[in-house]
């Protein structure tokens, strides 16, 4: 992927706005979408997250090695940006709150499949009377022998 299609540091300035503004979105629908425990929800705009966060972080690269690709976008542009760069990065601690929220419940439930399986496990193995006794499995008899 290359980097923003700008001829000069306002239209970069705009261009990385209106991304800026665009991931914003995406990664606020997939926290709100985590929050409600449905993340299969977020497939849909999966490739198009990563693609603008890709191009995002190639272009801040650039900024940061090239300050002048800004230099000469008016001060309200650069202001505006700095806005929805702070807005964006609210909403990625935002989405990592949400994804160690999902991530931790998850591991609970996982948790807790695994310690009911071994529990039903140790109740059909030994003697006493909480075990139970095992199937007896099927036996075939060949009256020909």
């Amino acid at each position: 992927m290359s980097l923003l299609a700008a001829n000069n540091p306002t239209e970069r300035a705009e261009a990385l706005i209106l991304m800026t503004s665009r991931l914003t979105a995406l990664i606020e629908q997939e926290t709100a979408l985590f929050e409600a425990r449905r993340p299969l929800d977020t497939q849909s705009f999966q490739d198009e997250k990563s693609k603008l966060a890709t191009i995002y972080r190639r272009e801040i690269a650039a900024v940061k090695q090239q300050p002048d690709r800004l230099e000469g976008a008016p001060a309200t542009l650069k202001r505006q940006l700095k806005d929805e760069t702070e807005r964006f990065t609210a909403a990625l601690e935002a989405n990592g709150r949400a994804v160690e929220a999902l991530r931790v419940l998850t591991e609970g439930i996982v948790r807790a499949v695994a310690d009911e399986a071994a529990r039903v496990k140790d109740q059909d193995a030994g003697y006493g009377p909480g075990t139970r006794r095992p199937a007896t499995p099927s036996i075939a008899v060949n009256q020909r022998a």
